[in-house]
């Protein structure tokens, strides 16, 4: 049996097992999807020993950039993001891929008009640096939000003239997550509008307190299930593909 597989931490309410386990089912597919909770990224060459039949990896908060040290090779992709979140495993070597970029990009472009030129990204960790690189691809500008201090801007910078010029804002945090419902990224919601949309990269609810007080003001709304699946879907392909089709850079 193929096995394959997420590490992160925590990864309780982990969407990707039962998403690709329904699929390997419904396929009738030998592999299996398993969920691996590391409490830390030094963990990963003694469970890579301990399953010596895992063929991929996905990779979650908060180990999408600190896995990168433990790689052979990296896409190139990924290399500019400064992010992995899917490994493939060939030969005994790890190779590292950016599918949230695609996700992401997939997902956000039907939502998009040709009013829409700027972006506020809420956070500024390895999933906010995917959603950076979409959307420089996608030649809309962008600041992003940070109350540690590492962000363009802080949350208190923005003001009515920032808001009303920069119309897709991103939410790339955990605020708002379950099972911490009442959580929400501190933006002024009052000076949203009809013109603004909200993406939230969370998917568990389908509805945080952010998109919902967007909604409030009229603003378009969308979770991240679809992200999600598309992220998942080409991770599949990546790791069925004999040929890789873009450059690699090798690590080691």
């Amino acid at each position: 049996m193929k096995q394959f597989g997420l590490i992160g931490f925590p990864l309780k309410h982990s969407f990707s097992p039962q998403y690709f386990n329904e699929q390997f089912e419904a396929e009738q597919l030998n592999c299996h999807y398993k969920a691996f909770p590391i409490e830390q990224i030094e963990l990963l060459p003694s469970l890579l020993h301990q399953f010596p039949n895992l063929q991929g990896l996905n990779v979650t908060i908060p180990y999408k950039t600190a896995v990168i040290p433990f790689l052979d090779a990296i896409s190139d992709t990924a290399q500019n993001i400064h992010a992995v979140n899917c490994i493939k495993i060939q030969d005994k070597k790890l190779i590292g891929f950016n599918t949230d970029y695609y996700g992401f990009t997939e997902s956000l472009k039907p939502l998009l008009d040709m009013s829409i030129n700027k972006a506020l990204v809420l956070g500024t960790g390895g999933s906010a640096q995917a959603v950076l690189f979409a959307l420089k691809q996608l030649d809309i500008a962008t600041h992003t939000v940070s109350s540690s201090g590492k962000g363009d801007l802080s949350y208190r910078d923005l003001d009515t003239e920032i808001m009303q010029s920069h119309q897709l804002i991103i939410n790339t945090t955990p605020l708002g997550m379950f099972p911490h419902l009442s959580d929400s990224p501190p933006i002024p919601y009052h000076l949203l509008n009809e013109k603004h949309i909200l993406f939230d990269l969370i998917y568990n609810p389908a509805e945080t307190l952010f998109l919902k007080k967007g909604a409030e003001q009229y603003a378009r709304t969308a979770n991240g299930v679809k992200m999600l699946q598309l992220q998942a879907d080409k991770s599949w392909e990546i790791w069925n593909s004999e040929k890789i089709d873009e450059p690699i850079l090798k690590l080691k």
